[in-house]
């Protein structure tokens, strides 16, 4: 649709936004689509021109994907797989670099830093050099996943859009959310996890984005139907028909989410501290992923003797799913599983975490999945009575490792489910999930996020407001919050006995009464101070002349988000505050800075009674 068109559009759709995020967000799945087939395509590029033909190593797919480029017959060369992965990372260090320094690392991070803190805004650069880099670190046997490439791809183009259509800040943040849901439902083949997971990954506790979560699912359904009918519509995973029908299973799928909680712990403290011990190397930016491809190599031909040239733990490398299947399938031994797990938090940690281009979430499913699935294949040893499907394990394991790490239960239950194409296991995976969000509490994988809404640059001026709305100044009143104790001014006092009663108090406001008690003006120490310096007016001048006698009052019934108003658009500090019914009849002063002070004092009882809840 040409843009102005749109343009003429969007705002006829719906005066509410409504219609308009539902096109906006038909767009963004069209492109997060077609992005996601881009970056499938160059990821099979590149694995073909790196591991296959230089190589010869040629990774096992998963069921539901295919590979895109004929495989060729070049015979297996072990040694030359640290020399592809050195080159790929330079030569996606050097891109990043020298075009898009934000397009380094897990770009999941970068974009929930980019909702909380930047307006939802992404550099116009960054998907595409995101493509070519994620693409050239993967391909070359970078350890890495494609959620968080594909993600930041969708969000920087529901962000330009948004800026392009001159949206609010409001709006632009829920196109960059329904792009990174879009994205990671699509090449997941997970529509409703993609959904889900843009209204939650932002937040490290309990916390969903609600608003996102209608527009992320138009463009998730769009994205994932673009997607599938140039691939397949088939679950990424082809896992057995597993059932639940055991309650005393419940307790070896406890020590699943125990274990799997342990090794995200491990991997994100190994993860953070090599990319933090990257950081502070003075080398330049684009020459640490060429180093790390070479580790990350190295690490590979390490544990390929460790297996007695087992070349399934190659799957340390790049994305490796092929074993993480056969897990699935229960047809993996313990040995090799253990020996995943462990070489691919390393190879991920040294890919990523060096500045390669590559996503989280794919190696955390790997890792997740051989730990659940060395524990199902020692409990069907031990217990073959209580452990019917040793598979299964491997599936609750990654929605456990993953709901620890990257603090998204709900949505990693969900998208385990899609891509293995099996729902009879929710209660286990729930229960895995549940625990190891729990035990996981105190560390994260994306730093970005927050706790919760109250924590969002986002949501604070909402949150501000939202609280404010709902106090009254009666609820100072009860708390015992409003100055009472003030002086009052007579009308008839004359100007020098102003001044000394200025000098004995720190009140800057004084109600103004008649013979009578009742306020009649207010009268501050700036109506009084251009008067000081002429002592001979001392006794001529009365407080009546310098007071203000239009009074803007505020009532006990008022909340506090329209005292703020006033005292805003007055920009004066103190304001009185009188009977309901009766407006000369003055019960204390509220000044801003005590309004202020009470909304961060509720502010900060809420954020605890949150954290504690």
């Amino acid at each position: 649709m040409p843009e102005n068109a749109l343009r003429r559009l969007l705002p006829s759709l719906s005066v509410s936004g409504v219609g308009r995020r539902i096109v906006l967000g038909f767009l963004v799945g069209i492109v997060a689509g077609l992005g996601a087939i881009v970056f499938n395509l160059a990821c099979s590029a590149g694995s073909w021109m790196f591991l296959d033909s230089v190589a010869g190593y040629r990774q096992d797919t998963p069921a539901g994907e295919h590979h895109f480029v004929p495989q060729t017959d070049t015979p297996f060369q072990l040694w030359l797989l640290p020399v592809c992965a050195a080159i790929g990372g330079l030569l996606s260090g050097w891109i990043v670099w020298k075009f898009a320094p934000e397009a380094s690392g897990h770009g999941t991070d970068a974009a929930i830093d980019a909702y909380h803190r930047r307006d939802g805004r992404i550099s116009s650069k960054v998907p595409l050099v995101k493509i070519v880099a994620s693409a050239l670190t993967i391909g070359s046997g970078g350890s890495g996943g494609r959620e968080g490439p594909i993600a930041q791809i969708g969000a920087g183009f529901g962000a330009w859009l948004a800026d392009r259509f001159g949206l609010s800040s409001r709006e632009r943040r829920l196109l960059l959310a329904s792009g990174m849901g879009a994205g990671v439902g699509s090449i997941f083949h997970a529509p409703l996890a993609g959904a889900l997971f843009a209204a939650e990954i932002f937040y490290s506790e309990a916390e969903f984005e609600s608003d996102a979560l209608i527009p992320a699912a138009v463009s998730t359904i769009v994205g994932y139907s673009v997607f599938s009918s140039l691939t397949s519509f088939e679950p990424l995973f082809a896992g057995a028909d597993y059932t639940f029908d055991n309650p005393v299973e419940l307790l070896l799928y406890a020590v699943v989410a125990v274990l799997v909680t342990l090794a995200a712990g491990l991997f994100v403290k190994v993860f953070y501290g090599i990319h933090d011990f990257c950081e502070r190397l003075r080398w330049p930016p684009g020459v640490r992923p060429m180093v790390g491809g070479l580790l990350t190599g190295l690490i590979g031909v390490g544990f390929y003797h460790l297996a007695d040239g087992d070349v399934r733990v190659l799957d340390v490398l790049s994305f490796g799913y092929g074993t993480l299947e056969d897990a699935l399938l229960g047809e993996a031994e313990i040995s090799l599983l253990l020996l995943i797990a462990l070489g691919k938090m390393l190879t991920t940690s040294v890919s990523i975490g060096s500045g390669g281009s590559g996503g989280v979430f794919g190696p955390s499913m790997v890792i997740g999945g051989a730990v659940g699935g060395a524990v199902g294949v020692l409990g069907d040893q031990w217990f073959p009575d209580i452990v019917a499907h040793p598979g299964s394990y491997a599936l609750v394991g990654m929605a456990g490792f993953f709901a620890a790490a990257g603090k998204a239960p709900i949505s990693t239950l969900v998208m385990v489910s899609e891509m293995t194409g099996n729902y009879k296991l929710i209660v286990p995976a729930l229960w895995v999930s549940a625990l190891a969000f729990l035990l996981g509490r105190p560390f994260r994988l994306y730093r970005s996020q927050v706790p919760t809404r109250v924590d969002s640059d986002a949501h604070r001026h909402e949150m501000f407001v939202d609280l404010l709305a709902d106090t009254r100044i009666q609820d100072l009143i009860d708390d015992g919050l409003l100055r009472t104790d003030i002086a009052t001014v007579p009308e008839a006092m004359p100007l020098d006995a102003l001044v000394h009663l200025f000098a004995e108090t720190t009140q800057h406001y004084f109600p103004v009464v008649d013979a009578e008690g009742r306020m009649v003006a207010i009268l501050s120490a700036n109506d009084v101070r251009r008067f000081v310096e002429d002592l001979h007016v001392g006794q001529t001048v009365i407080a009546a002349d310098l007071a203000i006698p239009s009074v803007v009052v505020l009532r006990p019934s008022t909340d506090l988000e329209t005292a703020l108003k006033r005292f805003v658009s007055l920009d004066v500090e103190s304001l009185p505050v009188v009977d309901q019914d009766d407006a000369t009849r003055v019960l204390g002063l509220l000044s801003r800075r005590e309004l202020i002070r009470h909304y961060q004092a509720v502010r900060e009882d809420f954020r605890a009674r949150n954290e504690a809840s």
